[in-house]
């Protein structure tokens, strides 16, 4: 269909503002945080109402064209990759707080609205909103939706599929429906539990029904030093293995470290190959217990420095350094690739020392800085782009961390979810079988393929054609020999 005639239709079930067709403005949402890969899409849709998602869907399922959902774009997996025939429903302008029941620790939510502005709105009341990405100042709320995100303070409070109850949502025929509400556990099929963390191949969520948590009593947080991230991750198996639960457990190597310390000057211990910072919430009873049980087993493993957060001041300074390390890498290299990978915390040491290995060998430098109590890693792999062949090794010493996270029983992606980076190792972890049976769970929402169509699932390739990252449509795609699906 003509993208022109396309906006014109579009225009007058949204508005003329709200559709975007200039090329400039196209590629500001060309890329979602995962900048490597990029695709300007046929038009933008800013999308304000229910109605107007609707509408939207609606026509592209009439015309059969692909759709894809956006929120603020800080995925790092490639999940609100535009498509280059296809529609990008923005979200971002959808960022009211509808409700606050406090009697029912509930809120219900647009999908634009940012994670933190809901534990800020909702402090004063005693409540806040467990699932804390990294991104929670940005992130909105609909993405984490779509991508099950995590946090640090997952470890005890569990991901995002633990705090929705019910979502208004958009199918892919342009229907809206209701999934769950307010009671904890609705009848029936678990629909709800499909489409968090489905990143946007079975519909689009329009509202989202969220729990609210209690702000605990007593809060203390503590940072200790290691010499060696062995010492740290047996302080880690320590803590879990003594039947602790944390809020968090936070690891970072001395490469994480070194650039949190050039961006925000967050004063950890000299000379630390390795930093925990370990956070206890609860009864005030319970975590001053609790407390001392963890630095117990931080001293047992031979922390060599260890600080207890006076304040709230300090306890923020602690945090700056960890949630700041992404963004900060940018300061010790010009790019880098944000992996997530899972494995059993108790092969963290092992690991640890094999991606060491793996950064040797190859030249290519990793900082690593995850969720230590749960086995979720974040290795950041550095590289420059501009030198020759730095990004390609980048890519490959990327897939070798993820093929050591399923060697030793984890999985590909911990909270970053799939999307269009990691779509080639699902057959790595899934048989044929396996990702059959998703593609029929997906179809029965998606029977068109319509809905950000190119994620999650491997694209079949062909004969000799390696695994990797690819630029421009292939020759013989272009010439009509070979069809890409």
């Amino acid at each position: 269909m003509d993208t022109d005639v396309l906006a014109r239709r579009l225009r007058a079930l949204v508005g003329e503002h709200a559709v975007i067709t200039d090329r400039q403005q196209l590629r500001t949402y060309e890329c979602d945080g995962l900048t490597h890969y990029k695709v300007v899409p046929a038009l933008v849709v800013l999308a304000e109402t229910t109605v107007h998602v609707a509408a939207a869907v609606t026509e592209c399922a009439r015309e059969g064209i692909p759709f894809v959902a956006r929120g603020s774009g800080t995925g790092l997996s490639g999940g609100a990759l535009p498509h280059a025939d296809g529609v990008l429903i923005v979200l971002s302008r959808m960022r009211q707080i509808l409700e606050v029941d406090r009697a029912n620790q509930r809120a219900v939510v647009e999908p634009g609205v940012i994670n933190l502005q809901l534990s800020d709105t909702t402090r004063s009341e005693g409540y806040y909103y467990a699932p804390d990405p990294s991104s929670q100042q940005v992130c909105s709320i609909g993405g984490n939706v779509a991508e099950n995100s995590g946090g640090a303070h997952c470890l005890k409070y569990g991901f995002t599929t633990n705090h929705v109850t019910g979502l208004e949502f958009v199918t892919p025929r342009g229907d809206v429906v209701v999934l769950g509400g307010k009671a904890p556990d609705p009848t029936g099929y678990d629909l709800l539990g499909a489409v968090v963390g489905s990143e946007g191949t079975l519909g689009v969520a329009t509202q989202v029904t969220v729990r609210l948590t209690r702000t605990p009593e007593d809060v203390s947080t503590l940072l200790a030093a290691f010499a060696s991230t062995d010492q740290a991750g047996a302080a880690v198996s320590a803590i879990i293995g003594a039947g602790v639960i944390p809020a968090a457990i936070e690891m970072m190597d001395a490469l994480a470290i070194e650039a949190a310390e050039e961006a925000v000057h967050c004063d950890y211990p000299a000379g630390a190959g390795a930093v925990l910072i370990v956070e206890i919430d609860g009864p005030a009873a319970d975590v001053q217990h609790v407390f001392a049980e963890v630095e117990r087993h931080c001293r047992e493993a031979d922390a060599f420095e260890i600080r207890i957060a006076a304040d709230d001041a300090e306890r923020a300074l602690f945090w700056k350094g960890r949630k700041s390390a992404f963004a900060a890498v940018g300061r010790i290299s010009p790019d880098y690739i944000v992996q997530d990978g899972v494995i059993p915390r108790t092969a963290l040491p092992e690991v640890l020392r094999q991606i060491a290995a793996l950064s040797t060998d190859s030249g290519v430098r990793v900082a690593n800085v995850f969720h230590a109590g749960d086995g979720n890693l974040h290795p950041l792999v550095l590289f420059d782009e501009s030198r020759p062949g730095e990004g390609e090794r980048a890519e490959e010493v990327s897939g070798a961390i993820l093929d050591l996270c399923i060697e030793h029983g984890g999985s590909i992606t911990g909270e970053h979810g799939v999307g269009s980076d990691k779509a080639k190792f699902m057959p790595r972890m899934f048989t044929d079988d396996d990702l059959d049976t998703m593609q029929l769970v997906r179809c029965a929402f998606d029977p068109d393929s319509i809905s950000n169509p190119g994620k999650i699932f491997p694209t079949p390739r062909l004969c000799g054609e390696r695994p990797g990252r690819h630029q421009g449509v292939h020759p013989l795609a272009e010439s009509g020999v070979a069809e890409v699906f």
